[in-house]
């Protein structure tokens, strides 16, 4: 009886372990790829404009889509939200960065993105800097 329970045990983990190699194969399915629509304005420089980037595997209109899809690797950690917004209550400097703006829509990580970004205080300057490139260089 403890035999037939564990060989039944094992043979079910062999069958969902090979799940997720059978449905990539599969003609039809396509794995879900990282794709976000970056829109850029007011840099004052090339950056300005929409771009599609496209992660896994790299690709879209994005300039430097292989540095972009680089840097949201090493920002994306367990439990962050890469695009998360500066915190309400964030003591911030009270410098200008200028007037570009920036919009990120898409999906990354299998997780819907709706970021806006500028650079009106120390915290959103640093937030849109620890994206570059993702966000182009911005003058002040």
């Amino acid at each position: 009886m403890l035999r037939r329970l564990v060989l039944t045990a094992v043979a079910s983990a062999a069958a969902l372990s090979a799940l997720p190699a059978a449905a990539q194969a599969a003609p039809g399915i396509v794995a879900p790829s990282d794709r976000l629509t970056v829109t850029v304005e007011g840099t004052g420089g090339a950056g300005d404009g929409t771009y599609v980037l496209e992660c896994h595997p790299t690709g879209g209109t994005h300039p430097d889509a292989a540095g972009a899809c680089a840097r949201l690797e090493e920002v994306t950690v367990y439990g962050r939200d890469p695009f998360a917004p500066v915190p309400a209550d964030a003591m911030c400097t009270m410098q200008y960065g200028g007037p570009a703006t920036a919009h990120i829509t898409g999906t990354w990580q299998g997780r819907p993105v709706d970021a806006t970004y500028d650079r009106s205080n120390g915290c959103e300057i640093s937030r849109w800097d620890g994206l570059a490139p993702v966000l182009p260089a911005a003058g002040s």
